[in-house]
């Protein structure tokens, strides 16, 4: 077994306050870094664009956003394009329009498995501020090709969810305040380490393709569907967290799909609503009409459709309310 002069890869991961974590190890890291370091931060899909600048400014690396292709070189910082994956392959960083990940894209876990299994023990994972689990499986797949992970401390985030999901699924991971991780990230990037242990094994979903491909994932069938697609998803019980998936790609753990089924029981309510809201209108009017052309009976039957559709919408917008409230998380501070 050799040795590799030190972990030259780090892969980044944040969500809900992550700009400012972000920005304080950015500002942490110095300028002779010998290491690339590749970022993922949830945005939407038309937000982001902002954030090279941001993170540029708050260090000593050129940021950018990553181009297809590209080489990685060390000293500079490489972040997922909105609405892409983020992806290390043969010593170069990818971008991909695969299927979403946790209901992201960007997402983390494409972008550790990748790292991980193109770079083994030369990776370094971080994963700070944000809710819900996205990079907790990655995090385990850095861990098992012998790389290091740090998350920063649960006690010092906005949002707690990521870090302590990552903390849950690994058995190694370090917590340090944000203040202290630039001067971990550089320590690592200068301690040789050894080489030559095999890699992880390669899953199916570890590489995203640029457009999805129906295909079946492993695992067995768990009698839920895909938020995302309505297709059905099989769930691995034996990798950490559990991995639901669907034939075209989208991939969840547990938290991520409830926070999905969620997401998509709100979107049916409101469609609900909206065509209920239709329905009154259209009834009142259907009434009025009847009572200009003398139609009694028939514009009381509309009167009375019209008030039990607004009865149903009146419930609908209280069950969404409810929902709403209900689905707050215990790690949004």
């Amino acid at each position: 077994m050799g040795t590799a002069p030190g972990r030259d890869v780090v892969v980044m991961a944040a969500s809900a306050g992550g700009i400012e974590a972000l920005g304080a190890v950015m500002a942490e890291l110095p300028a002779d870094l010998p290491a690339s370091v590749l970022v993922v931060l949830h945005v939407p899909a038309t937000g982001g664009r902002a954030l090279p600048g941001i993170l540029g400014r708050a260090g000593k690396l050129p940021a950018a956003a990553a181009v297809d292709g590209e080489g990685l070189r060390h000293g500079r910082v490489y972040l997922a394009p909105p609405d892409h994956h983020l992806l290390v392959r043969d010593g170069a960083v990818h971008v991909s329009h695969g299927p979403k990940q946790h209901g992201h894209r960007p997402a983390a876990d494409p972008l550790f498995r990748s790292a991980a299994a193109a770079r083994g023990p030369r990776v370094v994972g971080v994963v700070l501020s944000g809710t819900l689990d996205d990079g907790a499986a990655g995090a385990a797949v850095v861990e098992e090709a012998g790389g290091i992970v740090a998350v920063q401390d649960p006690d010092d985030c906005a949002y707690d969810g990521m870090p302590r999901a990552a903390l849950a699924a690994t058995r190694n991971a370090v917590a340090l305040p944000v203040t202290e991780l630039g001067a971990f990230i550089a320590e690592q990037s200068r301690t040789p380490v050894g080489i030559g242990a095999p890699g992880p094994r390669v899953d199916p979903e570890t590489y995203l393709e640029t457009e999805p491909v129906a295909k079946e994932p492993p695992g067995v069938w768990s009698g839920i569907t895909c938020p995302e697609c309505g297709g059905p998803l099989n769930v691995r019980s034996e990798v950490r967290p559990s991995r639901y998936e669907c034939r075209l790609g989208h991939g969840w753990s547990a938290d991520s799909l409830l926070g999905g089924q969620a997401d998509a029981v709100e979107r049916a309510l409101w469609v609900a609503a909206l065509r209920l809201e239709e329905r009154v209108r259209l009834t009142r009017r259907m009434s009025a009409s009847a009572k200009e052309r003398g139609h009694v009976r028939s514009a009381e039957i509309f009167d009375a459709s019209s008030r039990e559709s607004g009865e149903a919408l009146e419930t609908i917008r209280s069950l969404i309310e409810y929902l709403s409230q209900a689905g707050e998380r215990p790690d949004s501070r």
